[in-house]
């Protein structure tokens, strides 16, 4: 299987973990939608120059991914493709801070190598929580959930939309990789390629997804988002939302790193 190949089914692979029988099956899907708010808004209410203090808040996820039976290998992969991203917003902040904050085994640390890594960290917590959110609730969920909480069915319709004409679209990329395969053709494209390549996907991607809205209306959809899940909110919902809002305020509330670190100094003196 190309390389291109093994992308795409990565990229489709966190809905397929949704559709697994486990501990989080029978949570509404509202409540681990606000569970993982609850966790996002207390990661990014911390100090700029938190990191160790962020350290703990890792549970979260990653006893999620493990209650949902969620291969933490492939969720920390994912993190990795998108970390570029979060390496741009903060790698200037070693220029902007020079103020020395920390002595760490006699090399003195600037804030803004702190600021840096803190960023690192926050994206990391953060792009996990929401990649877990999606492999053990599933997109489609997601989205009828938030719907039921209140938000605009126009966002989120638009937001089911650009995930499912994304997969449209990569689909499409993986049937025109594995056409140039067959014929031959050679492993690395020359630049001037590209430009009709890209524009021959969109085409073909854009008369495909006409044919799907096509079918859709078809079959009666009226801009609604329709579930065969009755949404029903019970006990077991407002235990879990609790239970993690709880955790979130008291890992905010008590420096757990501290603490930690304190007891075992306190043991070794």
């Amino acid at each position: 299987m190309s390389s291109i190949q093994s992308a795409l089914d990565e990229f489709a692979s966190l809905d397929a973990f949704s559709t697994r029988q486990t501990a989080l099956s029978g949570l509404d899907p509202r409540a681990k939608i606000l569970a993982t708010l609850g966790f996002i808004i207390t990661v990014v209410s911390f100090d700029r120059y938190a990191v160790a203090a962020l350290l703990p808040f890792a549970l979260f996820p990653v006893v999620i991914a493990v209650l949902g039976e969620v291969p933490l290998k492939a969720i920390w992969i994912k993190i990795l493709a998108a970390a570029p991203f979060a390496i741009m917003v903060g790698i200037f902040n070693p220029l902007m801070d020079h103020k020395i904050v920390l002595e760490l085994f006699g090399i003195s640390v600037s804030g803004g190598w702190i600021s840096f890594a803190s960023i690192l960290v926050r994206f990391a917590l953060t792009v996990g929580a929401a990649l877990v959110l999606v492999a053990t609730t599933g997109f489609h969920q997601i989205c009828v959930g938030l719907a039921r909480l209140g938000v605009p069915q126009v966002l989120t319709n638009q937001l089911l939309f650009m995930h499912r004409y994304a997969l449209v679209l990569a689909g499409e990329v993986g049937r025109m990789n594995l056409a140039r395969e067959l014929r031959g053709g050679a492993k690395s494209l020359p630049l001037a390629v590209y430009g009709p390549l890209l524009g021959h996907l969109l085409l073909r991607a854009m008369d495909r997804s006409q044919r799907i809205y096509q079918a859709m209306i078809s079959r009666g959809f009226s801009g609604e988002m329709r579930s065969n899940r009755v949404l029903l909110w019970r006990t077991t919902d407002s235990m879990f939302l609790a239970a993690c809002w709880a955790g979130c305020i008291g890992a905010r509330h008590f420096n757990l790193s501290h603490l930690l670190g304190a007891a075992l100094m306190g043991r070794v003196t």
